[in-house]
């Protein structure tokens, strides 16, 4: 039942006279049966003697004021709703989102981290349409994407070569999460005792790119990040379209390939610059998933416990 509709109000309303009413007509009742007594010309009083007063009336009265309290609370409710600002509803655009972050969490069943870094942090004004895993279209790559969203800022990988000059790009690390650190970005070094990654505190710099000095990611506290993020939820669907059209007018929709970066030559992404030590380097620049992403279009995992059926 939506209760900001008049005729909910109206017919409560209704109801609730007509149990007033039959109030009344038990007063008036009371008032002729009253021992002793005559007519009075105060109809309502409900002073006076009773006696022999059937336990049935008391029955009767305590479910119509029990009635009458359900009503007036119904009512209540009806024009508090009423009067209430209505909060602008979720689009399905954001419903959307919200199923695909949960769907991506529970891919990774077997390691599932108490902190979820991507989500970490203030977002750039791409989180509000795409959410924290926007690759969801290509099966066999989209987990190995959106695990590049953790480090790689959005317009690193999908600014246009098209409408901005190559020659023009430089990259920096940048931490826009509000998150403090005091440690290198993760990822650039290996620690010599372990072999793993090296630890450190800084898990939310990224790669961002910088066309002749103006940075092309829409930061947190970007003007118009923040305005966006002010009226995403308002807008009506016809008008993301517009939105959308100028959010991307500098915009390639299909990222650069893997060996467009993990390769020894002319890399996409100058490591050495961005400080990447020379061993982390060189195994970036020869990552084998690189290859079998771009030369396979399938493969198979094996079959190490036995239980696929022939």
């Amino acid at each position: 039942m939506n209760l900001h509709e008049p005729s909910v109000s109206l017919i409560i309303t209704a109801v609730l006279l007509f149990f007033f009413l039959g109030v009344a007509i038990m007063m008036v009742i009371d008032h002729k049966a009253r021992i002793p007594g005559g007519f009075r010309t105060d109809p309502f009083s409900i002073k006076g003697i009773r006696r022999d007063q059937p336990g049935i009336a008391f029955i009767t009265g305590l479910i119509l004021m029990g009635i009458i309290f359900s009503l007036v609370s119904a009512l209540a409710v009806t024009l508090y709703e009423s009067f209430k600002p209505e909060e602008p509803a979720t689009s399905t655009l954001i419903s959307r989102i919200e199923s695909d972050r949960v769907t991506e969490q529970e891919r990774h069943f077997h390691i599932l981290p108490e902190t979820v870094l991507p989500e970490q942090g203030e977002k750039t004004a791409c989180f509000y349409c795409h959410g924290d895993y926007p690759h969801s279209k290509e099966p066999m790559i989209r987990t190995m994407m959106n695990m590049h969203t953790q480090f790689i800022g959005c317009m690193t990988c999908h600014n246009d070569d098209e409408k901005i000059p190559q020659n023009s790009l430089r990259f920096a690390w940048l931490n826009y999460s509000g998150i403090e650190v005091a440690g290198q970005p993760f990822g650039i070094d290996i620690d010599p005792d372990t072999g793993s990654l090296l630890e450190t505190d800084d898990y939310y710099s990224k790669v961002v790119v910088y066309s002749d000095g103006a940075l092309l990611e829409m930061t947190p506290d970007d003007p118009r990040t923040v305005e966006f993020a002010a009226v995403y939820r308002q807008l009506a669907d016809q008008d993301r379209e517009a939105v959308k059209e100028r959010l991307h007018r500098k915009v390639r929709h299909k990222g650069r390939q893997c060996g467009d970066c993990h390769t020894s030559k002319d890399a996409y992404l100058p490591f050495e610059a961005l400080g990447f030590s020379r061993r982390r380097q060189q195994d970036l620049e020869n990552l084998p998933i690189a290859g079998l992403i771009e030369k396979y279009n399938q493969f198979f995992m094996p079959d190490l416990l036995g239980s696929r059926k022939e």
